[in-house]
Parts: structure tokens; C-alpha cells; sequence
């Protein structure tokens, strides 16, 4: 059921898209009527008609948004995302690990002063 709700949501997201590409702008930009030649809706008929359907498109939408948010919370309420796929949740650490000591972290030395196992200059 979710699937189908999620499927029929980006169905409404790309009309959505399609028909305010449609739409004139105060400019005159992607419209209808920019081409000139009386058709067969005018231009005042058309911005209204795509302006219902934008309306109706938005409407549907904001319902499957709704619908969708309420499903997921449904779903958290059930468990973990780690429940649900099989895995075991990390145990959490009590103590914190002892961190190594500033004297650790150095590179060994020798006598020799090689202390990288790097060839002398003199050799």
C-alpha cells in the first residue's frame, strides 16, 4: 500500500511540475498563448483551467504527503530501522576506552640514530 501511495506521489510531483511549466508568467514566458493564433480555448480559458488543475494537482499531493508522513510514523512506532532488516543493534559502551599514552605513539628509537631503519649518510 505504501509503495502504490509513494508511486501515485511522484506521479502527482512531475504533473505538478509539468502544468506550472505551463503556466504564464507575468512576462509572458512559457504560455499558452505566446505564439500568437486564435485557438480553439482562449488565453484567459486556458490560465483558468490550469490554474484549477494546479490547484487540484497541489491538493493531491499535500493528501499523499499527509498520507505517506502517517504511514512512516506507523512504521517507526513498530520498531528500529535495525529490527526490520535483521541486524543487531551496536551494544552501547558503559566506559569509555582508555586512550594510549603521548609516549606510545612515538616511533622507536635506537642507538644508532636510525630509529626509522633509514640509511645513514655516511654508509
Amino acid at each position: 500500500m505504501e509503495n502504490v501511495i509513494l508511486i501515485v506521489h511522484l506521479i502527482l510531483a512531475l504533473c505538478l511540475i509539468g502544468v506550472v511549466l505551463l503556466q504564464r508568467s507575468e512576462g509572458g514566458g512559457l504560455g499558452l498563448g505566446g505564439g500568437g493564433g486564435g485557438g480553439l480555448v482562449s488565453a484567459r480559458g486556458a490560465a483558468t483551467a490550469l490554474g484549477k488543475v494546479t490547484w487540484a494537482f497541489a491538493i493531491a499531493f499535500i493528501c499523499t504527503s499527509i498520507t505517506l508522513t502517517i504511514i512512516a510514523a506507523q512504521n517507526a512506532a513498530s520498531g528500529s530501522v535495525l529490527d526490520r532488516i535483521g541486524g543487531d543493534a551496536p551494544a552501547s559502551q558503559a566506559t569509555t576506552p582508555e586512550l594510549p599514552s603521548g609516549e606510545s605513539l612515538l616511533p622507536p628509537v635506537s642507538g644508532d640514530g636510525g630509529g626509522l631503519g633509514l640509511p645513514r649518510a655516511d654508509e
